[in-house]
């Protein structure tokens, strides 16, 4: 089957309404529904995967960092937008694009204020993040009396929610951990409202804290693999319909005698005559080393071709000697069926670093 296309990541619309009704139906109706559209929608394509989940009633969107809020507000994107990781320098343009952001430590909570009040801003809405067990960003529960005294000083800012961030939620060995995460953000929350005197939107629960703790989906929810087609459990991800599909086709293919070598520092040596071809997909667009040498594979007319010798920036080589292929045939990295999760798995690594890692240069086909 010839392949117009040399790589395409086919994006499914109709997988990513499926998903997003899956996870709203698995929480109250009045609590919020925050869609975690950073590094590019988790590698697929931020700007229509956004406006898609506008349609669809999404409450909130998150990114990680200022410019890729803008990039959404300049498509149209009217949704609140939290940015989770903003940096002082891009505070100004923050608030010129009307997002709102994640304060973090005391550097950054003073260091907002101050610009909020030069611009004379009145209840700018931002978010407050603790740590309660990830020990990556937040304050310290201990912190919340200094925290209010630097809040209650100011008309400038207003918090728009409390939030914090579960660090083991898939993994069921780790529960009493979890539970003792949820426990902390309740008491700190009960606490910071007490002298708040308002109820900012609670939010803890990623994709696996939406699935496994319903007692922690407080007044908000985030969500990021989950709508992208992935639960972190073989029993959820049935239930869930990978949006996007990775297809390229063969360029050439190539006979080795026994004792040949094929690719960079000689990684493959046949040991008896094998078919190769050669895909134009390399680590320069997410297929990355670690996929190289067998622990990798893709699949030729319905068969399984493990990838030889090691990836190359644009280019792997794939065993086909017992397939029946031709060049110009389609090849599947990745789809609904021979998912990112299987794939990553077998490399020794995780759904969300493939996903994220696949390039720009490569073609998005969107399907409605």
């Amino acid at each position: 089957m010839n392949n117009p296309h040399a790589t395409v990541l086919t994006i499914n619309l109709q997988h990513l309404t499926h998903n997003f009704n899956y996870l709203k139906s698995k929480i109250d109706s009045d609590t919020k529904f925050m869609a975690v559209v950073k590094a590019t929608a988790y590698g697929s394509d931020a700007i229509t995967i956004a406006k898609h989940l506008e349609t669809l009633g999404a409450d909130y969107f998150a990114v990680a960092y200022a410019a890729e809020g803008v990039a959404l507000r300049e498509a149209g994107i009217q949704t609140p937008i939290l940015v989770l990781h903003p940096q002082p320098l891009n505070f100004k343009t923050l608030i010129a694009y009307k997002l709102e952001p994640n304060l973090y430590s005391f550097r950054v909570l003073k260091d907002f204020i101050a610009v909020a009040e030069h611009n004379n801003l009145k209840e700018y809405r931002v978010h407050l993040k603790f740590n309660t067990g990830l020990n990556r960003l937040g304050f310290d529960p201990a912190d919340i009396p200094l925290i209010f005294e630097l809040i209650n000083k100011t008309t400038s800012v207003k918090i728009a929610s409390l939030f914090s961030h579960l660090a083991a939620s898939e993994d069921h060995n780790e529960r009493t951990f979890t539970l003792q995460q949820i426990a902390t953000f309740k008491e700190l929350s009960h606490n910071f409202i007490s002298l708040l005197g308002y109820t900012p939107i609670l939010h803890q629960s990623n994709t696996s804290g939406i699935l496994n703790y319903p007692e922690a989906h407080f007044s908000m929810v985030r969500t990021g693999i989950g709508l992208y087609g992935y639960g972190n459990d073989p029993l959820f991800d049935t239930k869930l319909k990978p949006i996007a599909s990775l297809t390229s086709s063969i360029s050439q293919i190539h006979t080795l005698q026994s004792g040949e070598s094929l690719g960079y520092n000689r990684a493959f040596i046949a040991q008896q005559t094998t078919k190769t071809a050669t895909i134009p997909i390399g680590h320069a667009d997410g297929i990355n080393r670690i996929y190289g040498n067998q622990k990798g594979f893709v699949y030729i007319n319905g068969q399984k071709a493990p990838i030889l010798g090691n990836v190359c920036m644009d280019m792997i080589m794939v065993d086909i000697t017992n397939i029946i292929c031709q060049e110009g045939d389609m090849v599947t990295i990745f789809d609904a069926k021979t998912t990112a999760a299987s794939v990553a798995e077998n490399a020794g690594t995780i759904s969300y670093e493939l996903l994220t890692s696949i390039s720009s240069r490569i073609q998005r086909k969107i399907i409605t």
